[in-house]
């Protein structure tokens, strides 16, 4: 296998648990983590990434396999009526939604306005963790899709060392062949620290509504991710729909191992 892997990863998301798991399974095989914007996924993967951790949709040129849905929370101010609520349904709310969709352009900036009393924004809840706002609090919004995050990749940069990997995020011991299928099941996993292997997965066309988990898949090199936002036509890089709900992943087919080398060892 290839000495060097390179992982991106968007905000929100954190690598920390399948690096560990990584670094412990293959030492001699240097992983590098890099943090990215989160519409940085095309070019990152055209220049030093192998990989990429991205929310749907993304370029449906690329293979993905979509691993977890993200809670959509809806960020206000502490003291706002709808602070009392366990969900809150924007349908029947009378409040100004902050540049609505599944993320908003600039999460800074929309959070800014929502402590200004301006309004409420919609965004994915380790988002919203992550900006820790300690004048608003977040609760879920009622019958939201909830956006999806997935391990991104290029055919060109697949590898035995990114098979590796794959088998690592979705939960293959060490013991395992790839041939044996992956752990049963999905999660959500915004009730967690969003860094652990996910349990099973599938290929870039398996919807699930908030909280739900993918389906169990075998562990291959994931499907062509064709990734479409609600109502419209072929996505671009991970950029955000304004329909208030989450984009749908596209469908995929299960594609074999390329045989070119990783960016790594290039």
């Amino acid at each position: 296998m290839t000495a060097a892997l390179t992982i991106a990863f968007v905000p929100g998301v954190s690598p920390a648990k399948w690096a560990r798991v990584w670094r412990e399974r293959f030492p001699s095989i240097e992983l590098r983590l890099r943090p990215i914007g989160a519409d940085d996924v095309d070019d990152t993967l055209a220049g030093e990434a192998d990989m990429v951790f991205a929310r749907m949709p993304v370029s449906e040129q690329h293979n993905a396999i979509p691993l977890w849905t993200e809670t959509a929370v809806v960020a206000m101010p502490k003291d706002s009526p709808l602070a009392e609520l366990a969900e809150v349904d924007l349908d029947d709310a009378e409040v100004h939604v902050v540049d609505p969709g599944p993320v908003p352009a600039d999460i800074e900036a929309a959070l800014d306005l929502v402590e200004a009393n301006v309004g409420v924004v919609v965004l994915p809840q380790s988002l919203f963790r992550a900006a820790s706002r300690k004048d608003l609090v977040g609760r879920p919004l009622m019958n939201a899709e909830g956006t999806r995050i997935a391990l991104v990749w290029r055919d060109e940069d697949a590898t035995e060392t990114t098979e590796e990997f794959i088998g690592v995020v979705r939960g293959r011991t060490a013991n395992s062949s790839r041939s044996q299928p992956d752990q049963p099941g999905g999660t959500d996993r915004d009730d967690a620290d969003a860094s652990g292997p996910a349990r099973g997965g599938s290929k870039a066309g398996s919807g699930a509504k908030g909280g739900s988990g993918s389906k169990g898949g075998a562990g291959g090199a994931g499907g062509k991710a064709k990734a479409k936002s609600p109502g419209s036509g072929k996505s671009g890089s991970g950029k955000k729909s304004n329909t208030g709900k989450a984009p749908t992943p596209g469908r995929g087919k299960m594609r074999g191992k390329p045989s070119r080398g990783s960016k790594g060892n290039r």
